[in-house]
């Protein structure tokens, strides 16, 4: 699921960058690279080595892990991207939804990046790689989730 959702999540972060007000450019190719400018700039300043420390807390969706075995991105008119992960097991169904802006989609493509190096899950796709998450889908490799 990783392989096909981070492509996905690189194309509509280009997207997302597109839309935002002065950062357009005039090709795809300037346009990943003020994306790439913006994603080096959110990671010089962001947090990744303080431990996440939980509270004990409510759980909305019960206290089992969810098993994503579904995933939809869509481009809102707010200027984020709605992330749906689902579990679908037979006639029931549960659901995470999450908002994204710009930043906080950079940390997660980053995040996810760490997680397949030190998972050795063996996805050696050029698309797996940090540097081409911004690249877009071709009509040869269409993207499997909405956007």
């Amino acid at each position: 699921m990783v392989a096909r959702l981070l492509p996905a999540m690189g194309h509509s972060l280009v997207k997302l960058e597109a839309s935002q007000p002065g950062v357009a450019a005039a090709d795809a190719n300037s346009q990943r690279i003020l994306t790439e400018i913006k994603r080096e700039a959110f990671l010089q300043n962001a947090d990744f080595t303080t431990p996440y420390t939980s509270k004990p807390g409510p759980y909305p969706l019960g206290s089992q892990p969810l098993l994503v075995t579904d995933a939809q991105l869509s481009l809102q008119p707010s200027g984020s991207l709605q992330v749906v992960f689902q579990e679908k097991n037979g006639d029931s169904a549960h659901s995470c939804h999450l908002n994204l802006q710009a930043p906080l989609l950079h940390g997660l493509i980053h995040l996810l990046h760490q997680t397949i190096a030190k998972a050795d899950w063996g996805l050696s796709s050029p698309l797996m790689h940090e540097d081409s998450a911004s690249e877009p889908f071709s009509d040869t490799n269409p993207a499997p989730y909405k956007h």
